[in-house]
């Protein structure tokens, strides 16, 4: 990603609720287009990664909720068109109803199932969600 000094690093959120997993599929964007992912986006520069995943997940759903509203999930080091460093965070309470905001990077959003996630996942959002409840660190196509 030119213009972006040092390893890009990525935040995700993972909102729950009564078993269900808040998911977009990616379009227009050239970046797993028609896969699905967690709502997240890339920290900038002077945001914690809190802040950047309260402002992702805004900016993508319209759901909102303060910095300390989040917990650490887990972190990825993988490896894809660069080296990247992604943090994944679950939102304890937030307030609003999630809708597509950006239709021009995601054309579809829901709520799915945990044993009954979309077929067309994005491979390391998919195995984040299968590494456990929490606290783990994956590294990923080394």
């Amino acid at each position: 990603m030119a213009g972006r000094a040092g390893i890009p690093t990525g935040v995700h959120v993972l909102c729950e609720r009564q078993g269900r997993i808040l998911l977009l599929r990616r379009a227009g964007t050239g970046f797993f287009d028609g896969l699905y992912s967690l709502p997240g986006g890339h920290v900038e520069e002077g945001e914690s990664i809190r802040q950047a995943a309260a402002r992702e997940l805004e900016e993508e759903t319209g759901l909102r909720l303060a910095p300390g509203d989040l917990d650490w999930f887990g972190v990825m080091h993988r490896r894809s068109d660069t080296n990247r460093v992604d943090f994944f965070l679950r939102a304890r309470c937030w307030s609003g109803e999630a809708r597509l905001r950006e239709p021009d990077k995601c054309d579809a959003l829901g709520w799915f199932a945990r044993d009954s996630l979309p077929g067309g996942m994005i491979p390391y959002i998919e195995a984040a969600l299968e590494s456990g409840t929490g606290g783990w660190m994956r590294e990923l196509g080394w």
